[in-house]
């Protein structure tokens, strides 16, 4: 069988980036079962509810849900169980440093498969408030909306060089 190359993207959480300002963002494999590794090769999980916690100088994911094989037997996995973040020493106790500043938080962003493996992007983020969240929304507008006119300009010129 062909090694697999590149990056296959399984889950995202769209959400995180209008709920949380990213500060620095992290790549990190993930300890999980053989059935679990099937499911996610089916392209199912969410990470709607995920979070990342840090224990006993662990990194933890919580809340990922990856449902069940459905040709698993016995030993198929729990859906949600607790999965363990396989991060560097160095980078674990930047993490706790910065988490304990306060304010911060540990959100995963994507779930996907790189060269083969199960990674997971997890970012240090820091919750927007919903003034910040309407800003953002309406600055994206504005640039639609410039984005928009330009195209309509240079749309014109191309029809009067004719």
């Amino acid at each position: 069988m062909a090694k697999e190359k590149g990056r296959t993207v399984i889950a995202q959480n769209r959400k995180a980036r209008h709920d949380y300002t990213i500060l620095d963002t992290y790549e990190a494999g993930i300890a999980l079962v053989g059935t679990e590794v099937k499911s996610l090769r089916l392209g199912r999980a969410s990470l709607v509810d995920a979070y990342a916690t840090v224990d006993d100088g662990e990194v933890w994911l919580r809340g990922l849900h990856i449902p069940e094989y459905t040709h698993g037997t016995w030993t198929n996995h729990e859906p949600r169980r607790t999965r363990k973040l396989l991060l560097h020493r160095g980078e674990i106790e930047r993490l706790i440093g910065k988490i304990r500043e306060g304010g911060l938080t540990l959100v995963p962003l994507s779930l996907y498969f790189s060269d083969g493996k199960v990674k997971c992007e997890i970012a240090l983020a820091k919750g927007k408030k919903s003034y910040d969240k309407r800003a953002d929304l309406a600055r994206r507008d504005a640039d639609r909306e410039v984005a928009r006119a330009y195209g309509r300009a240079a749309k014109g010129r191309a029809r009067s060089m004719r």
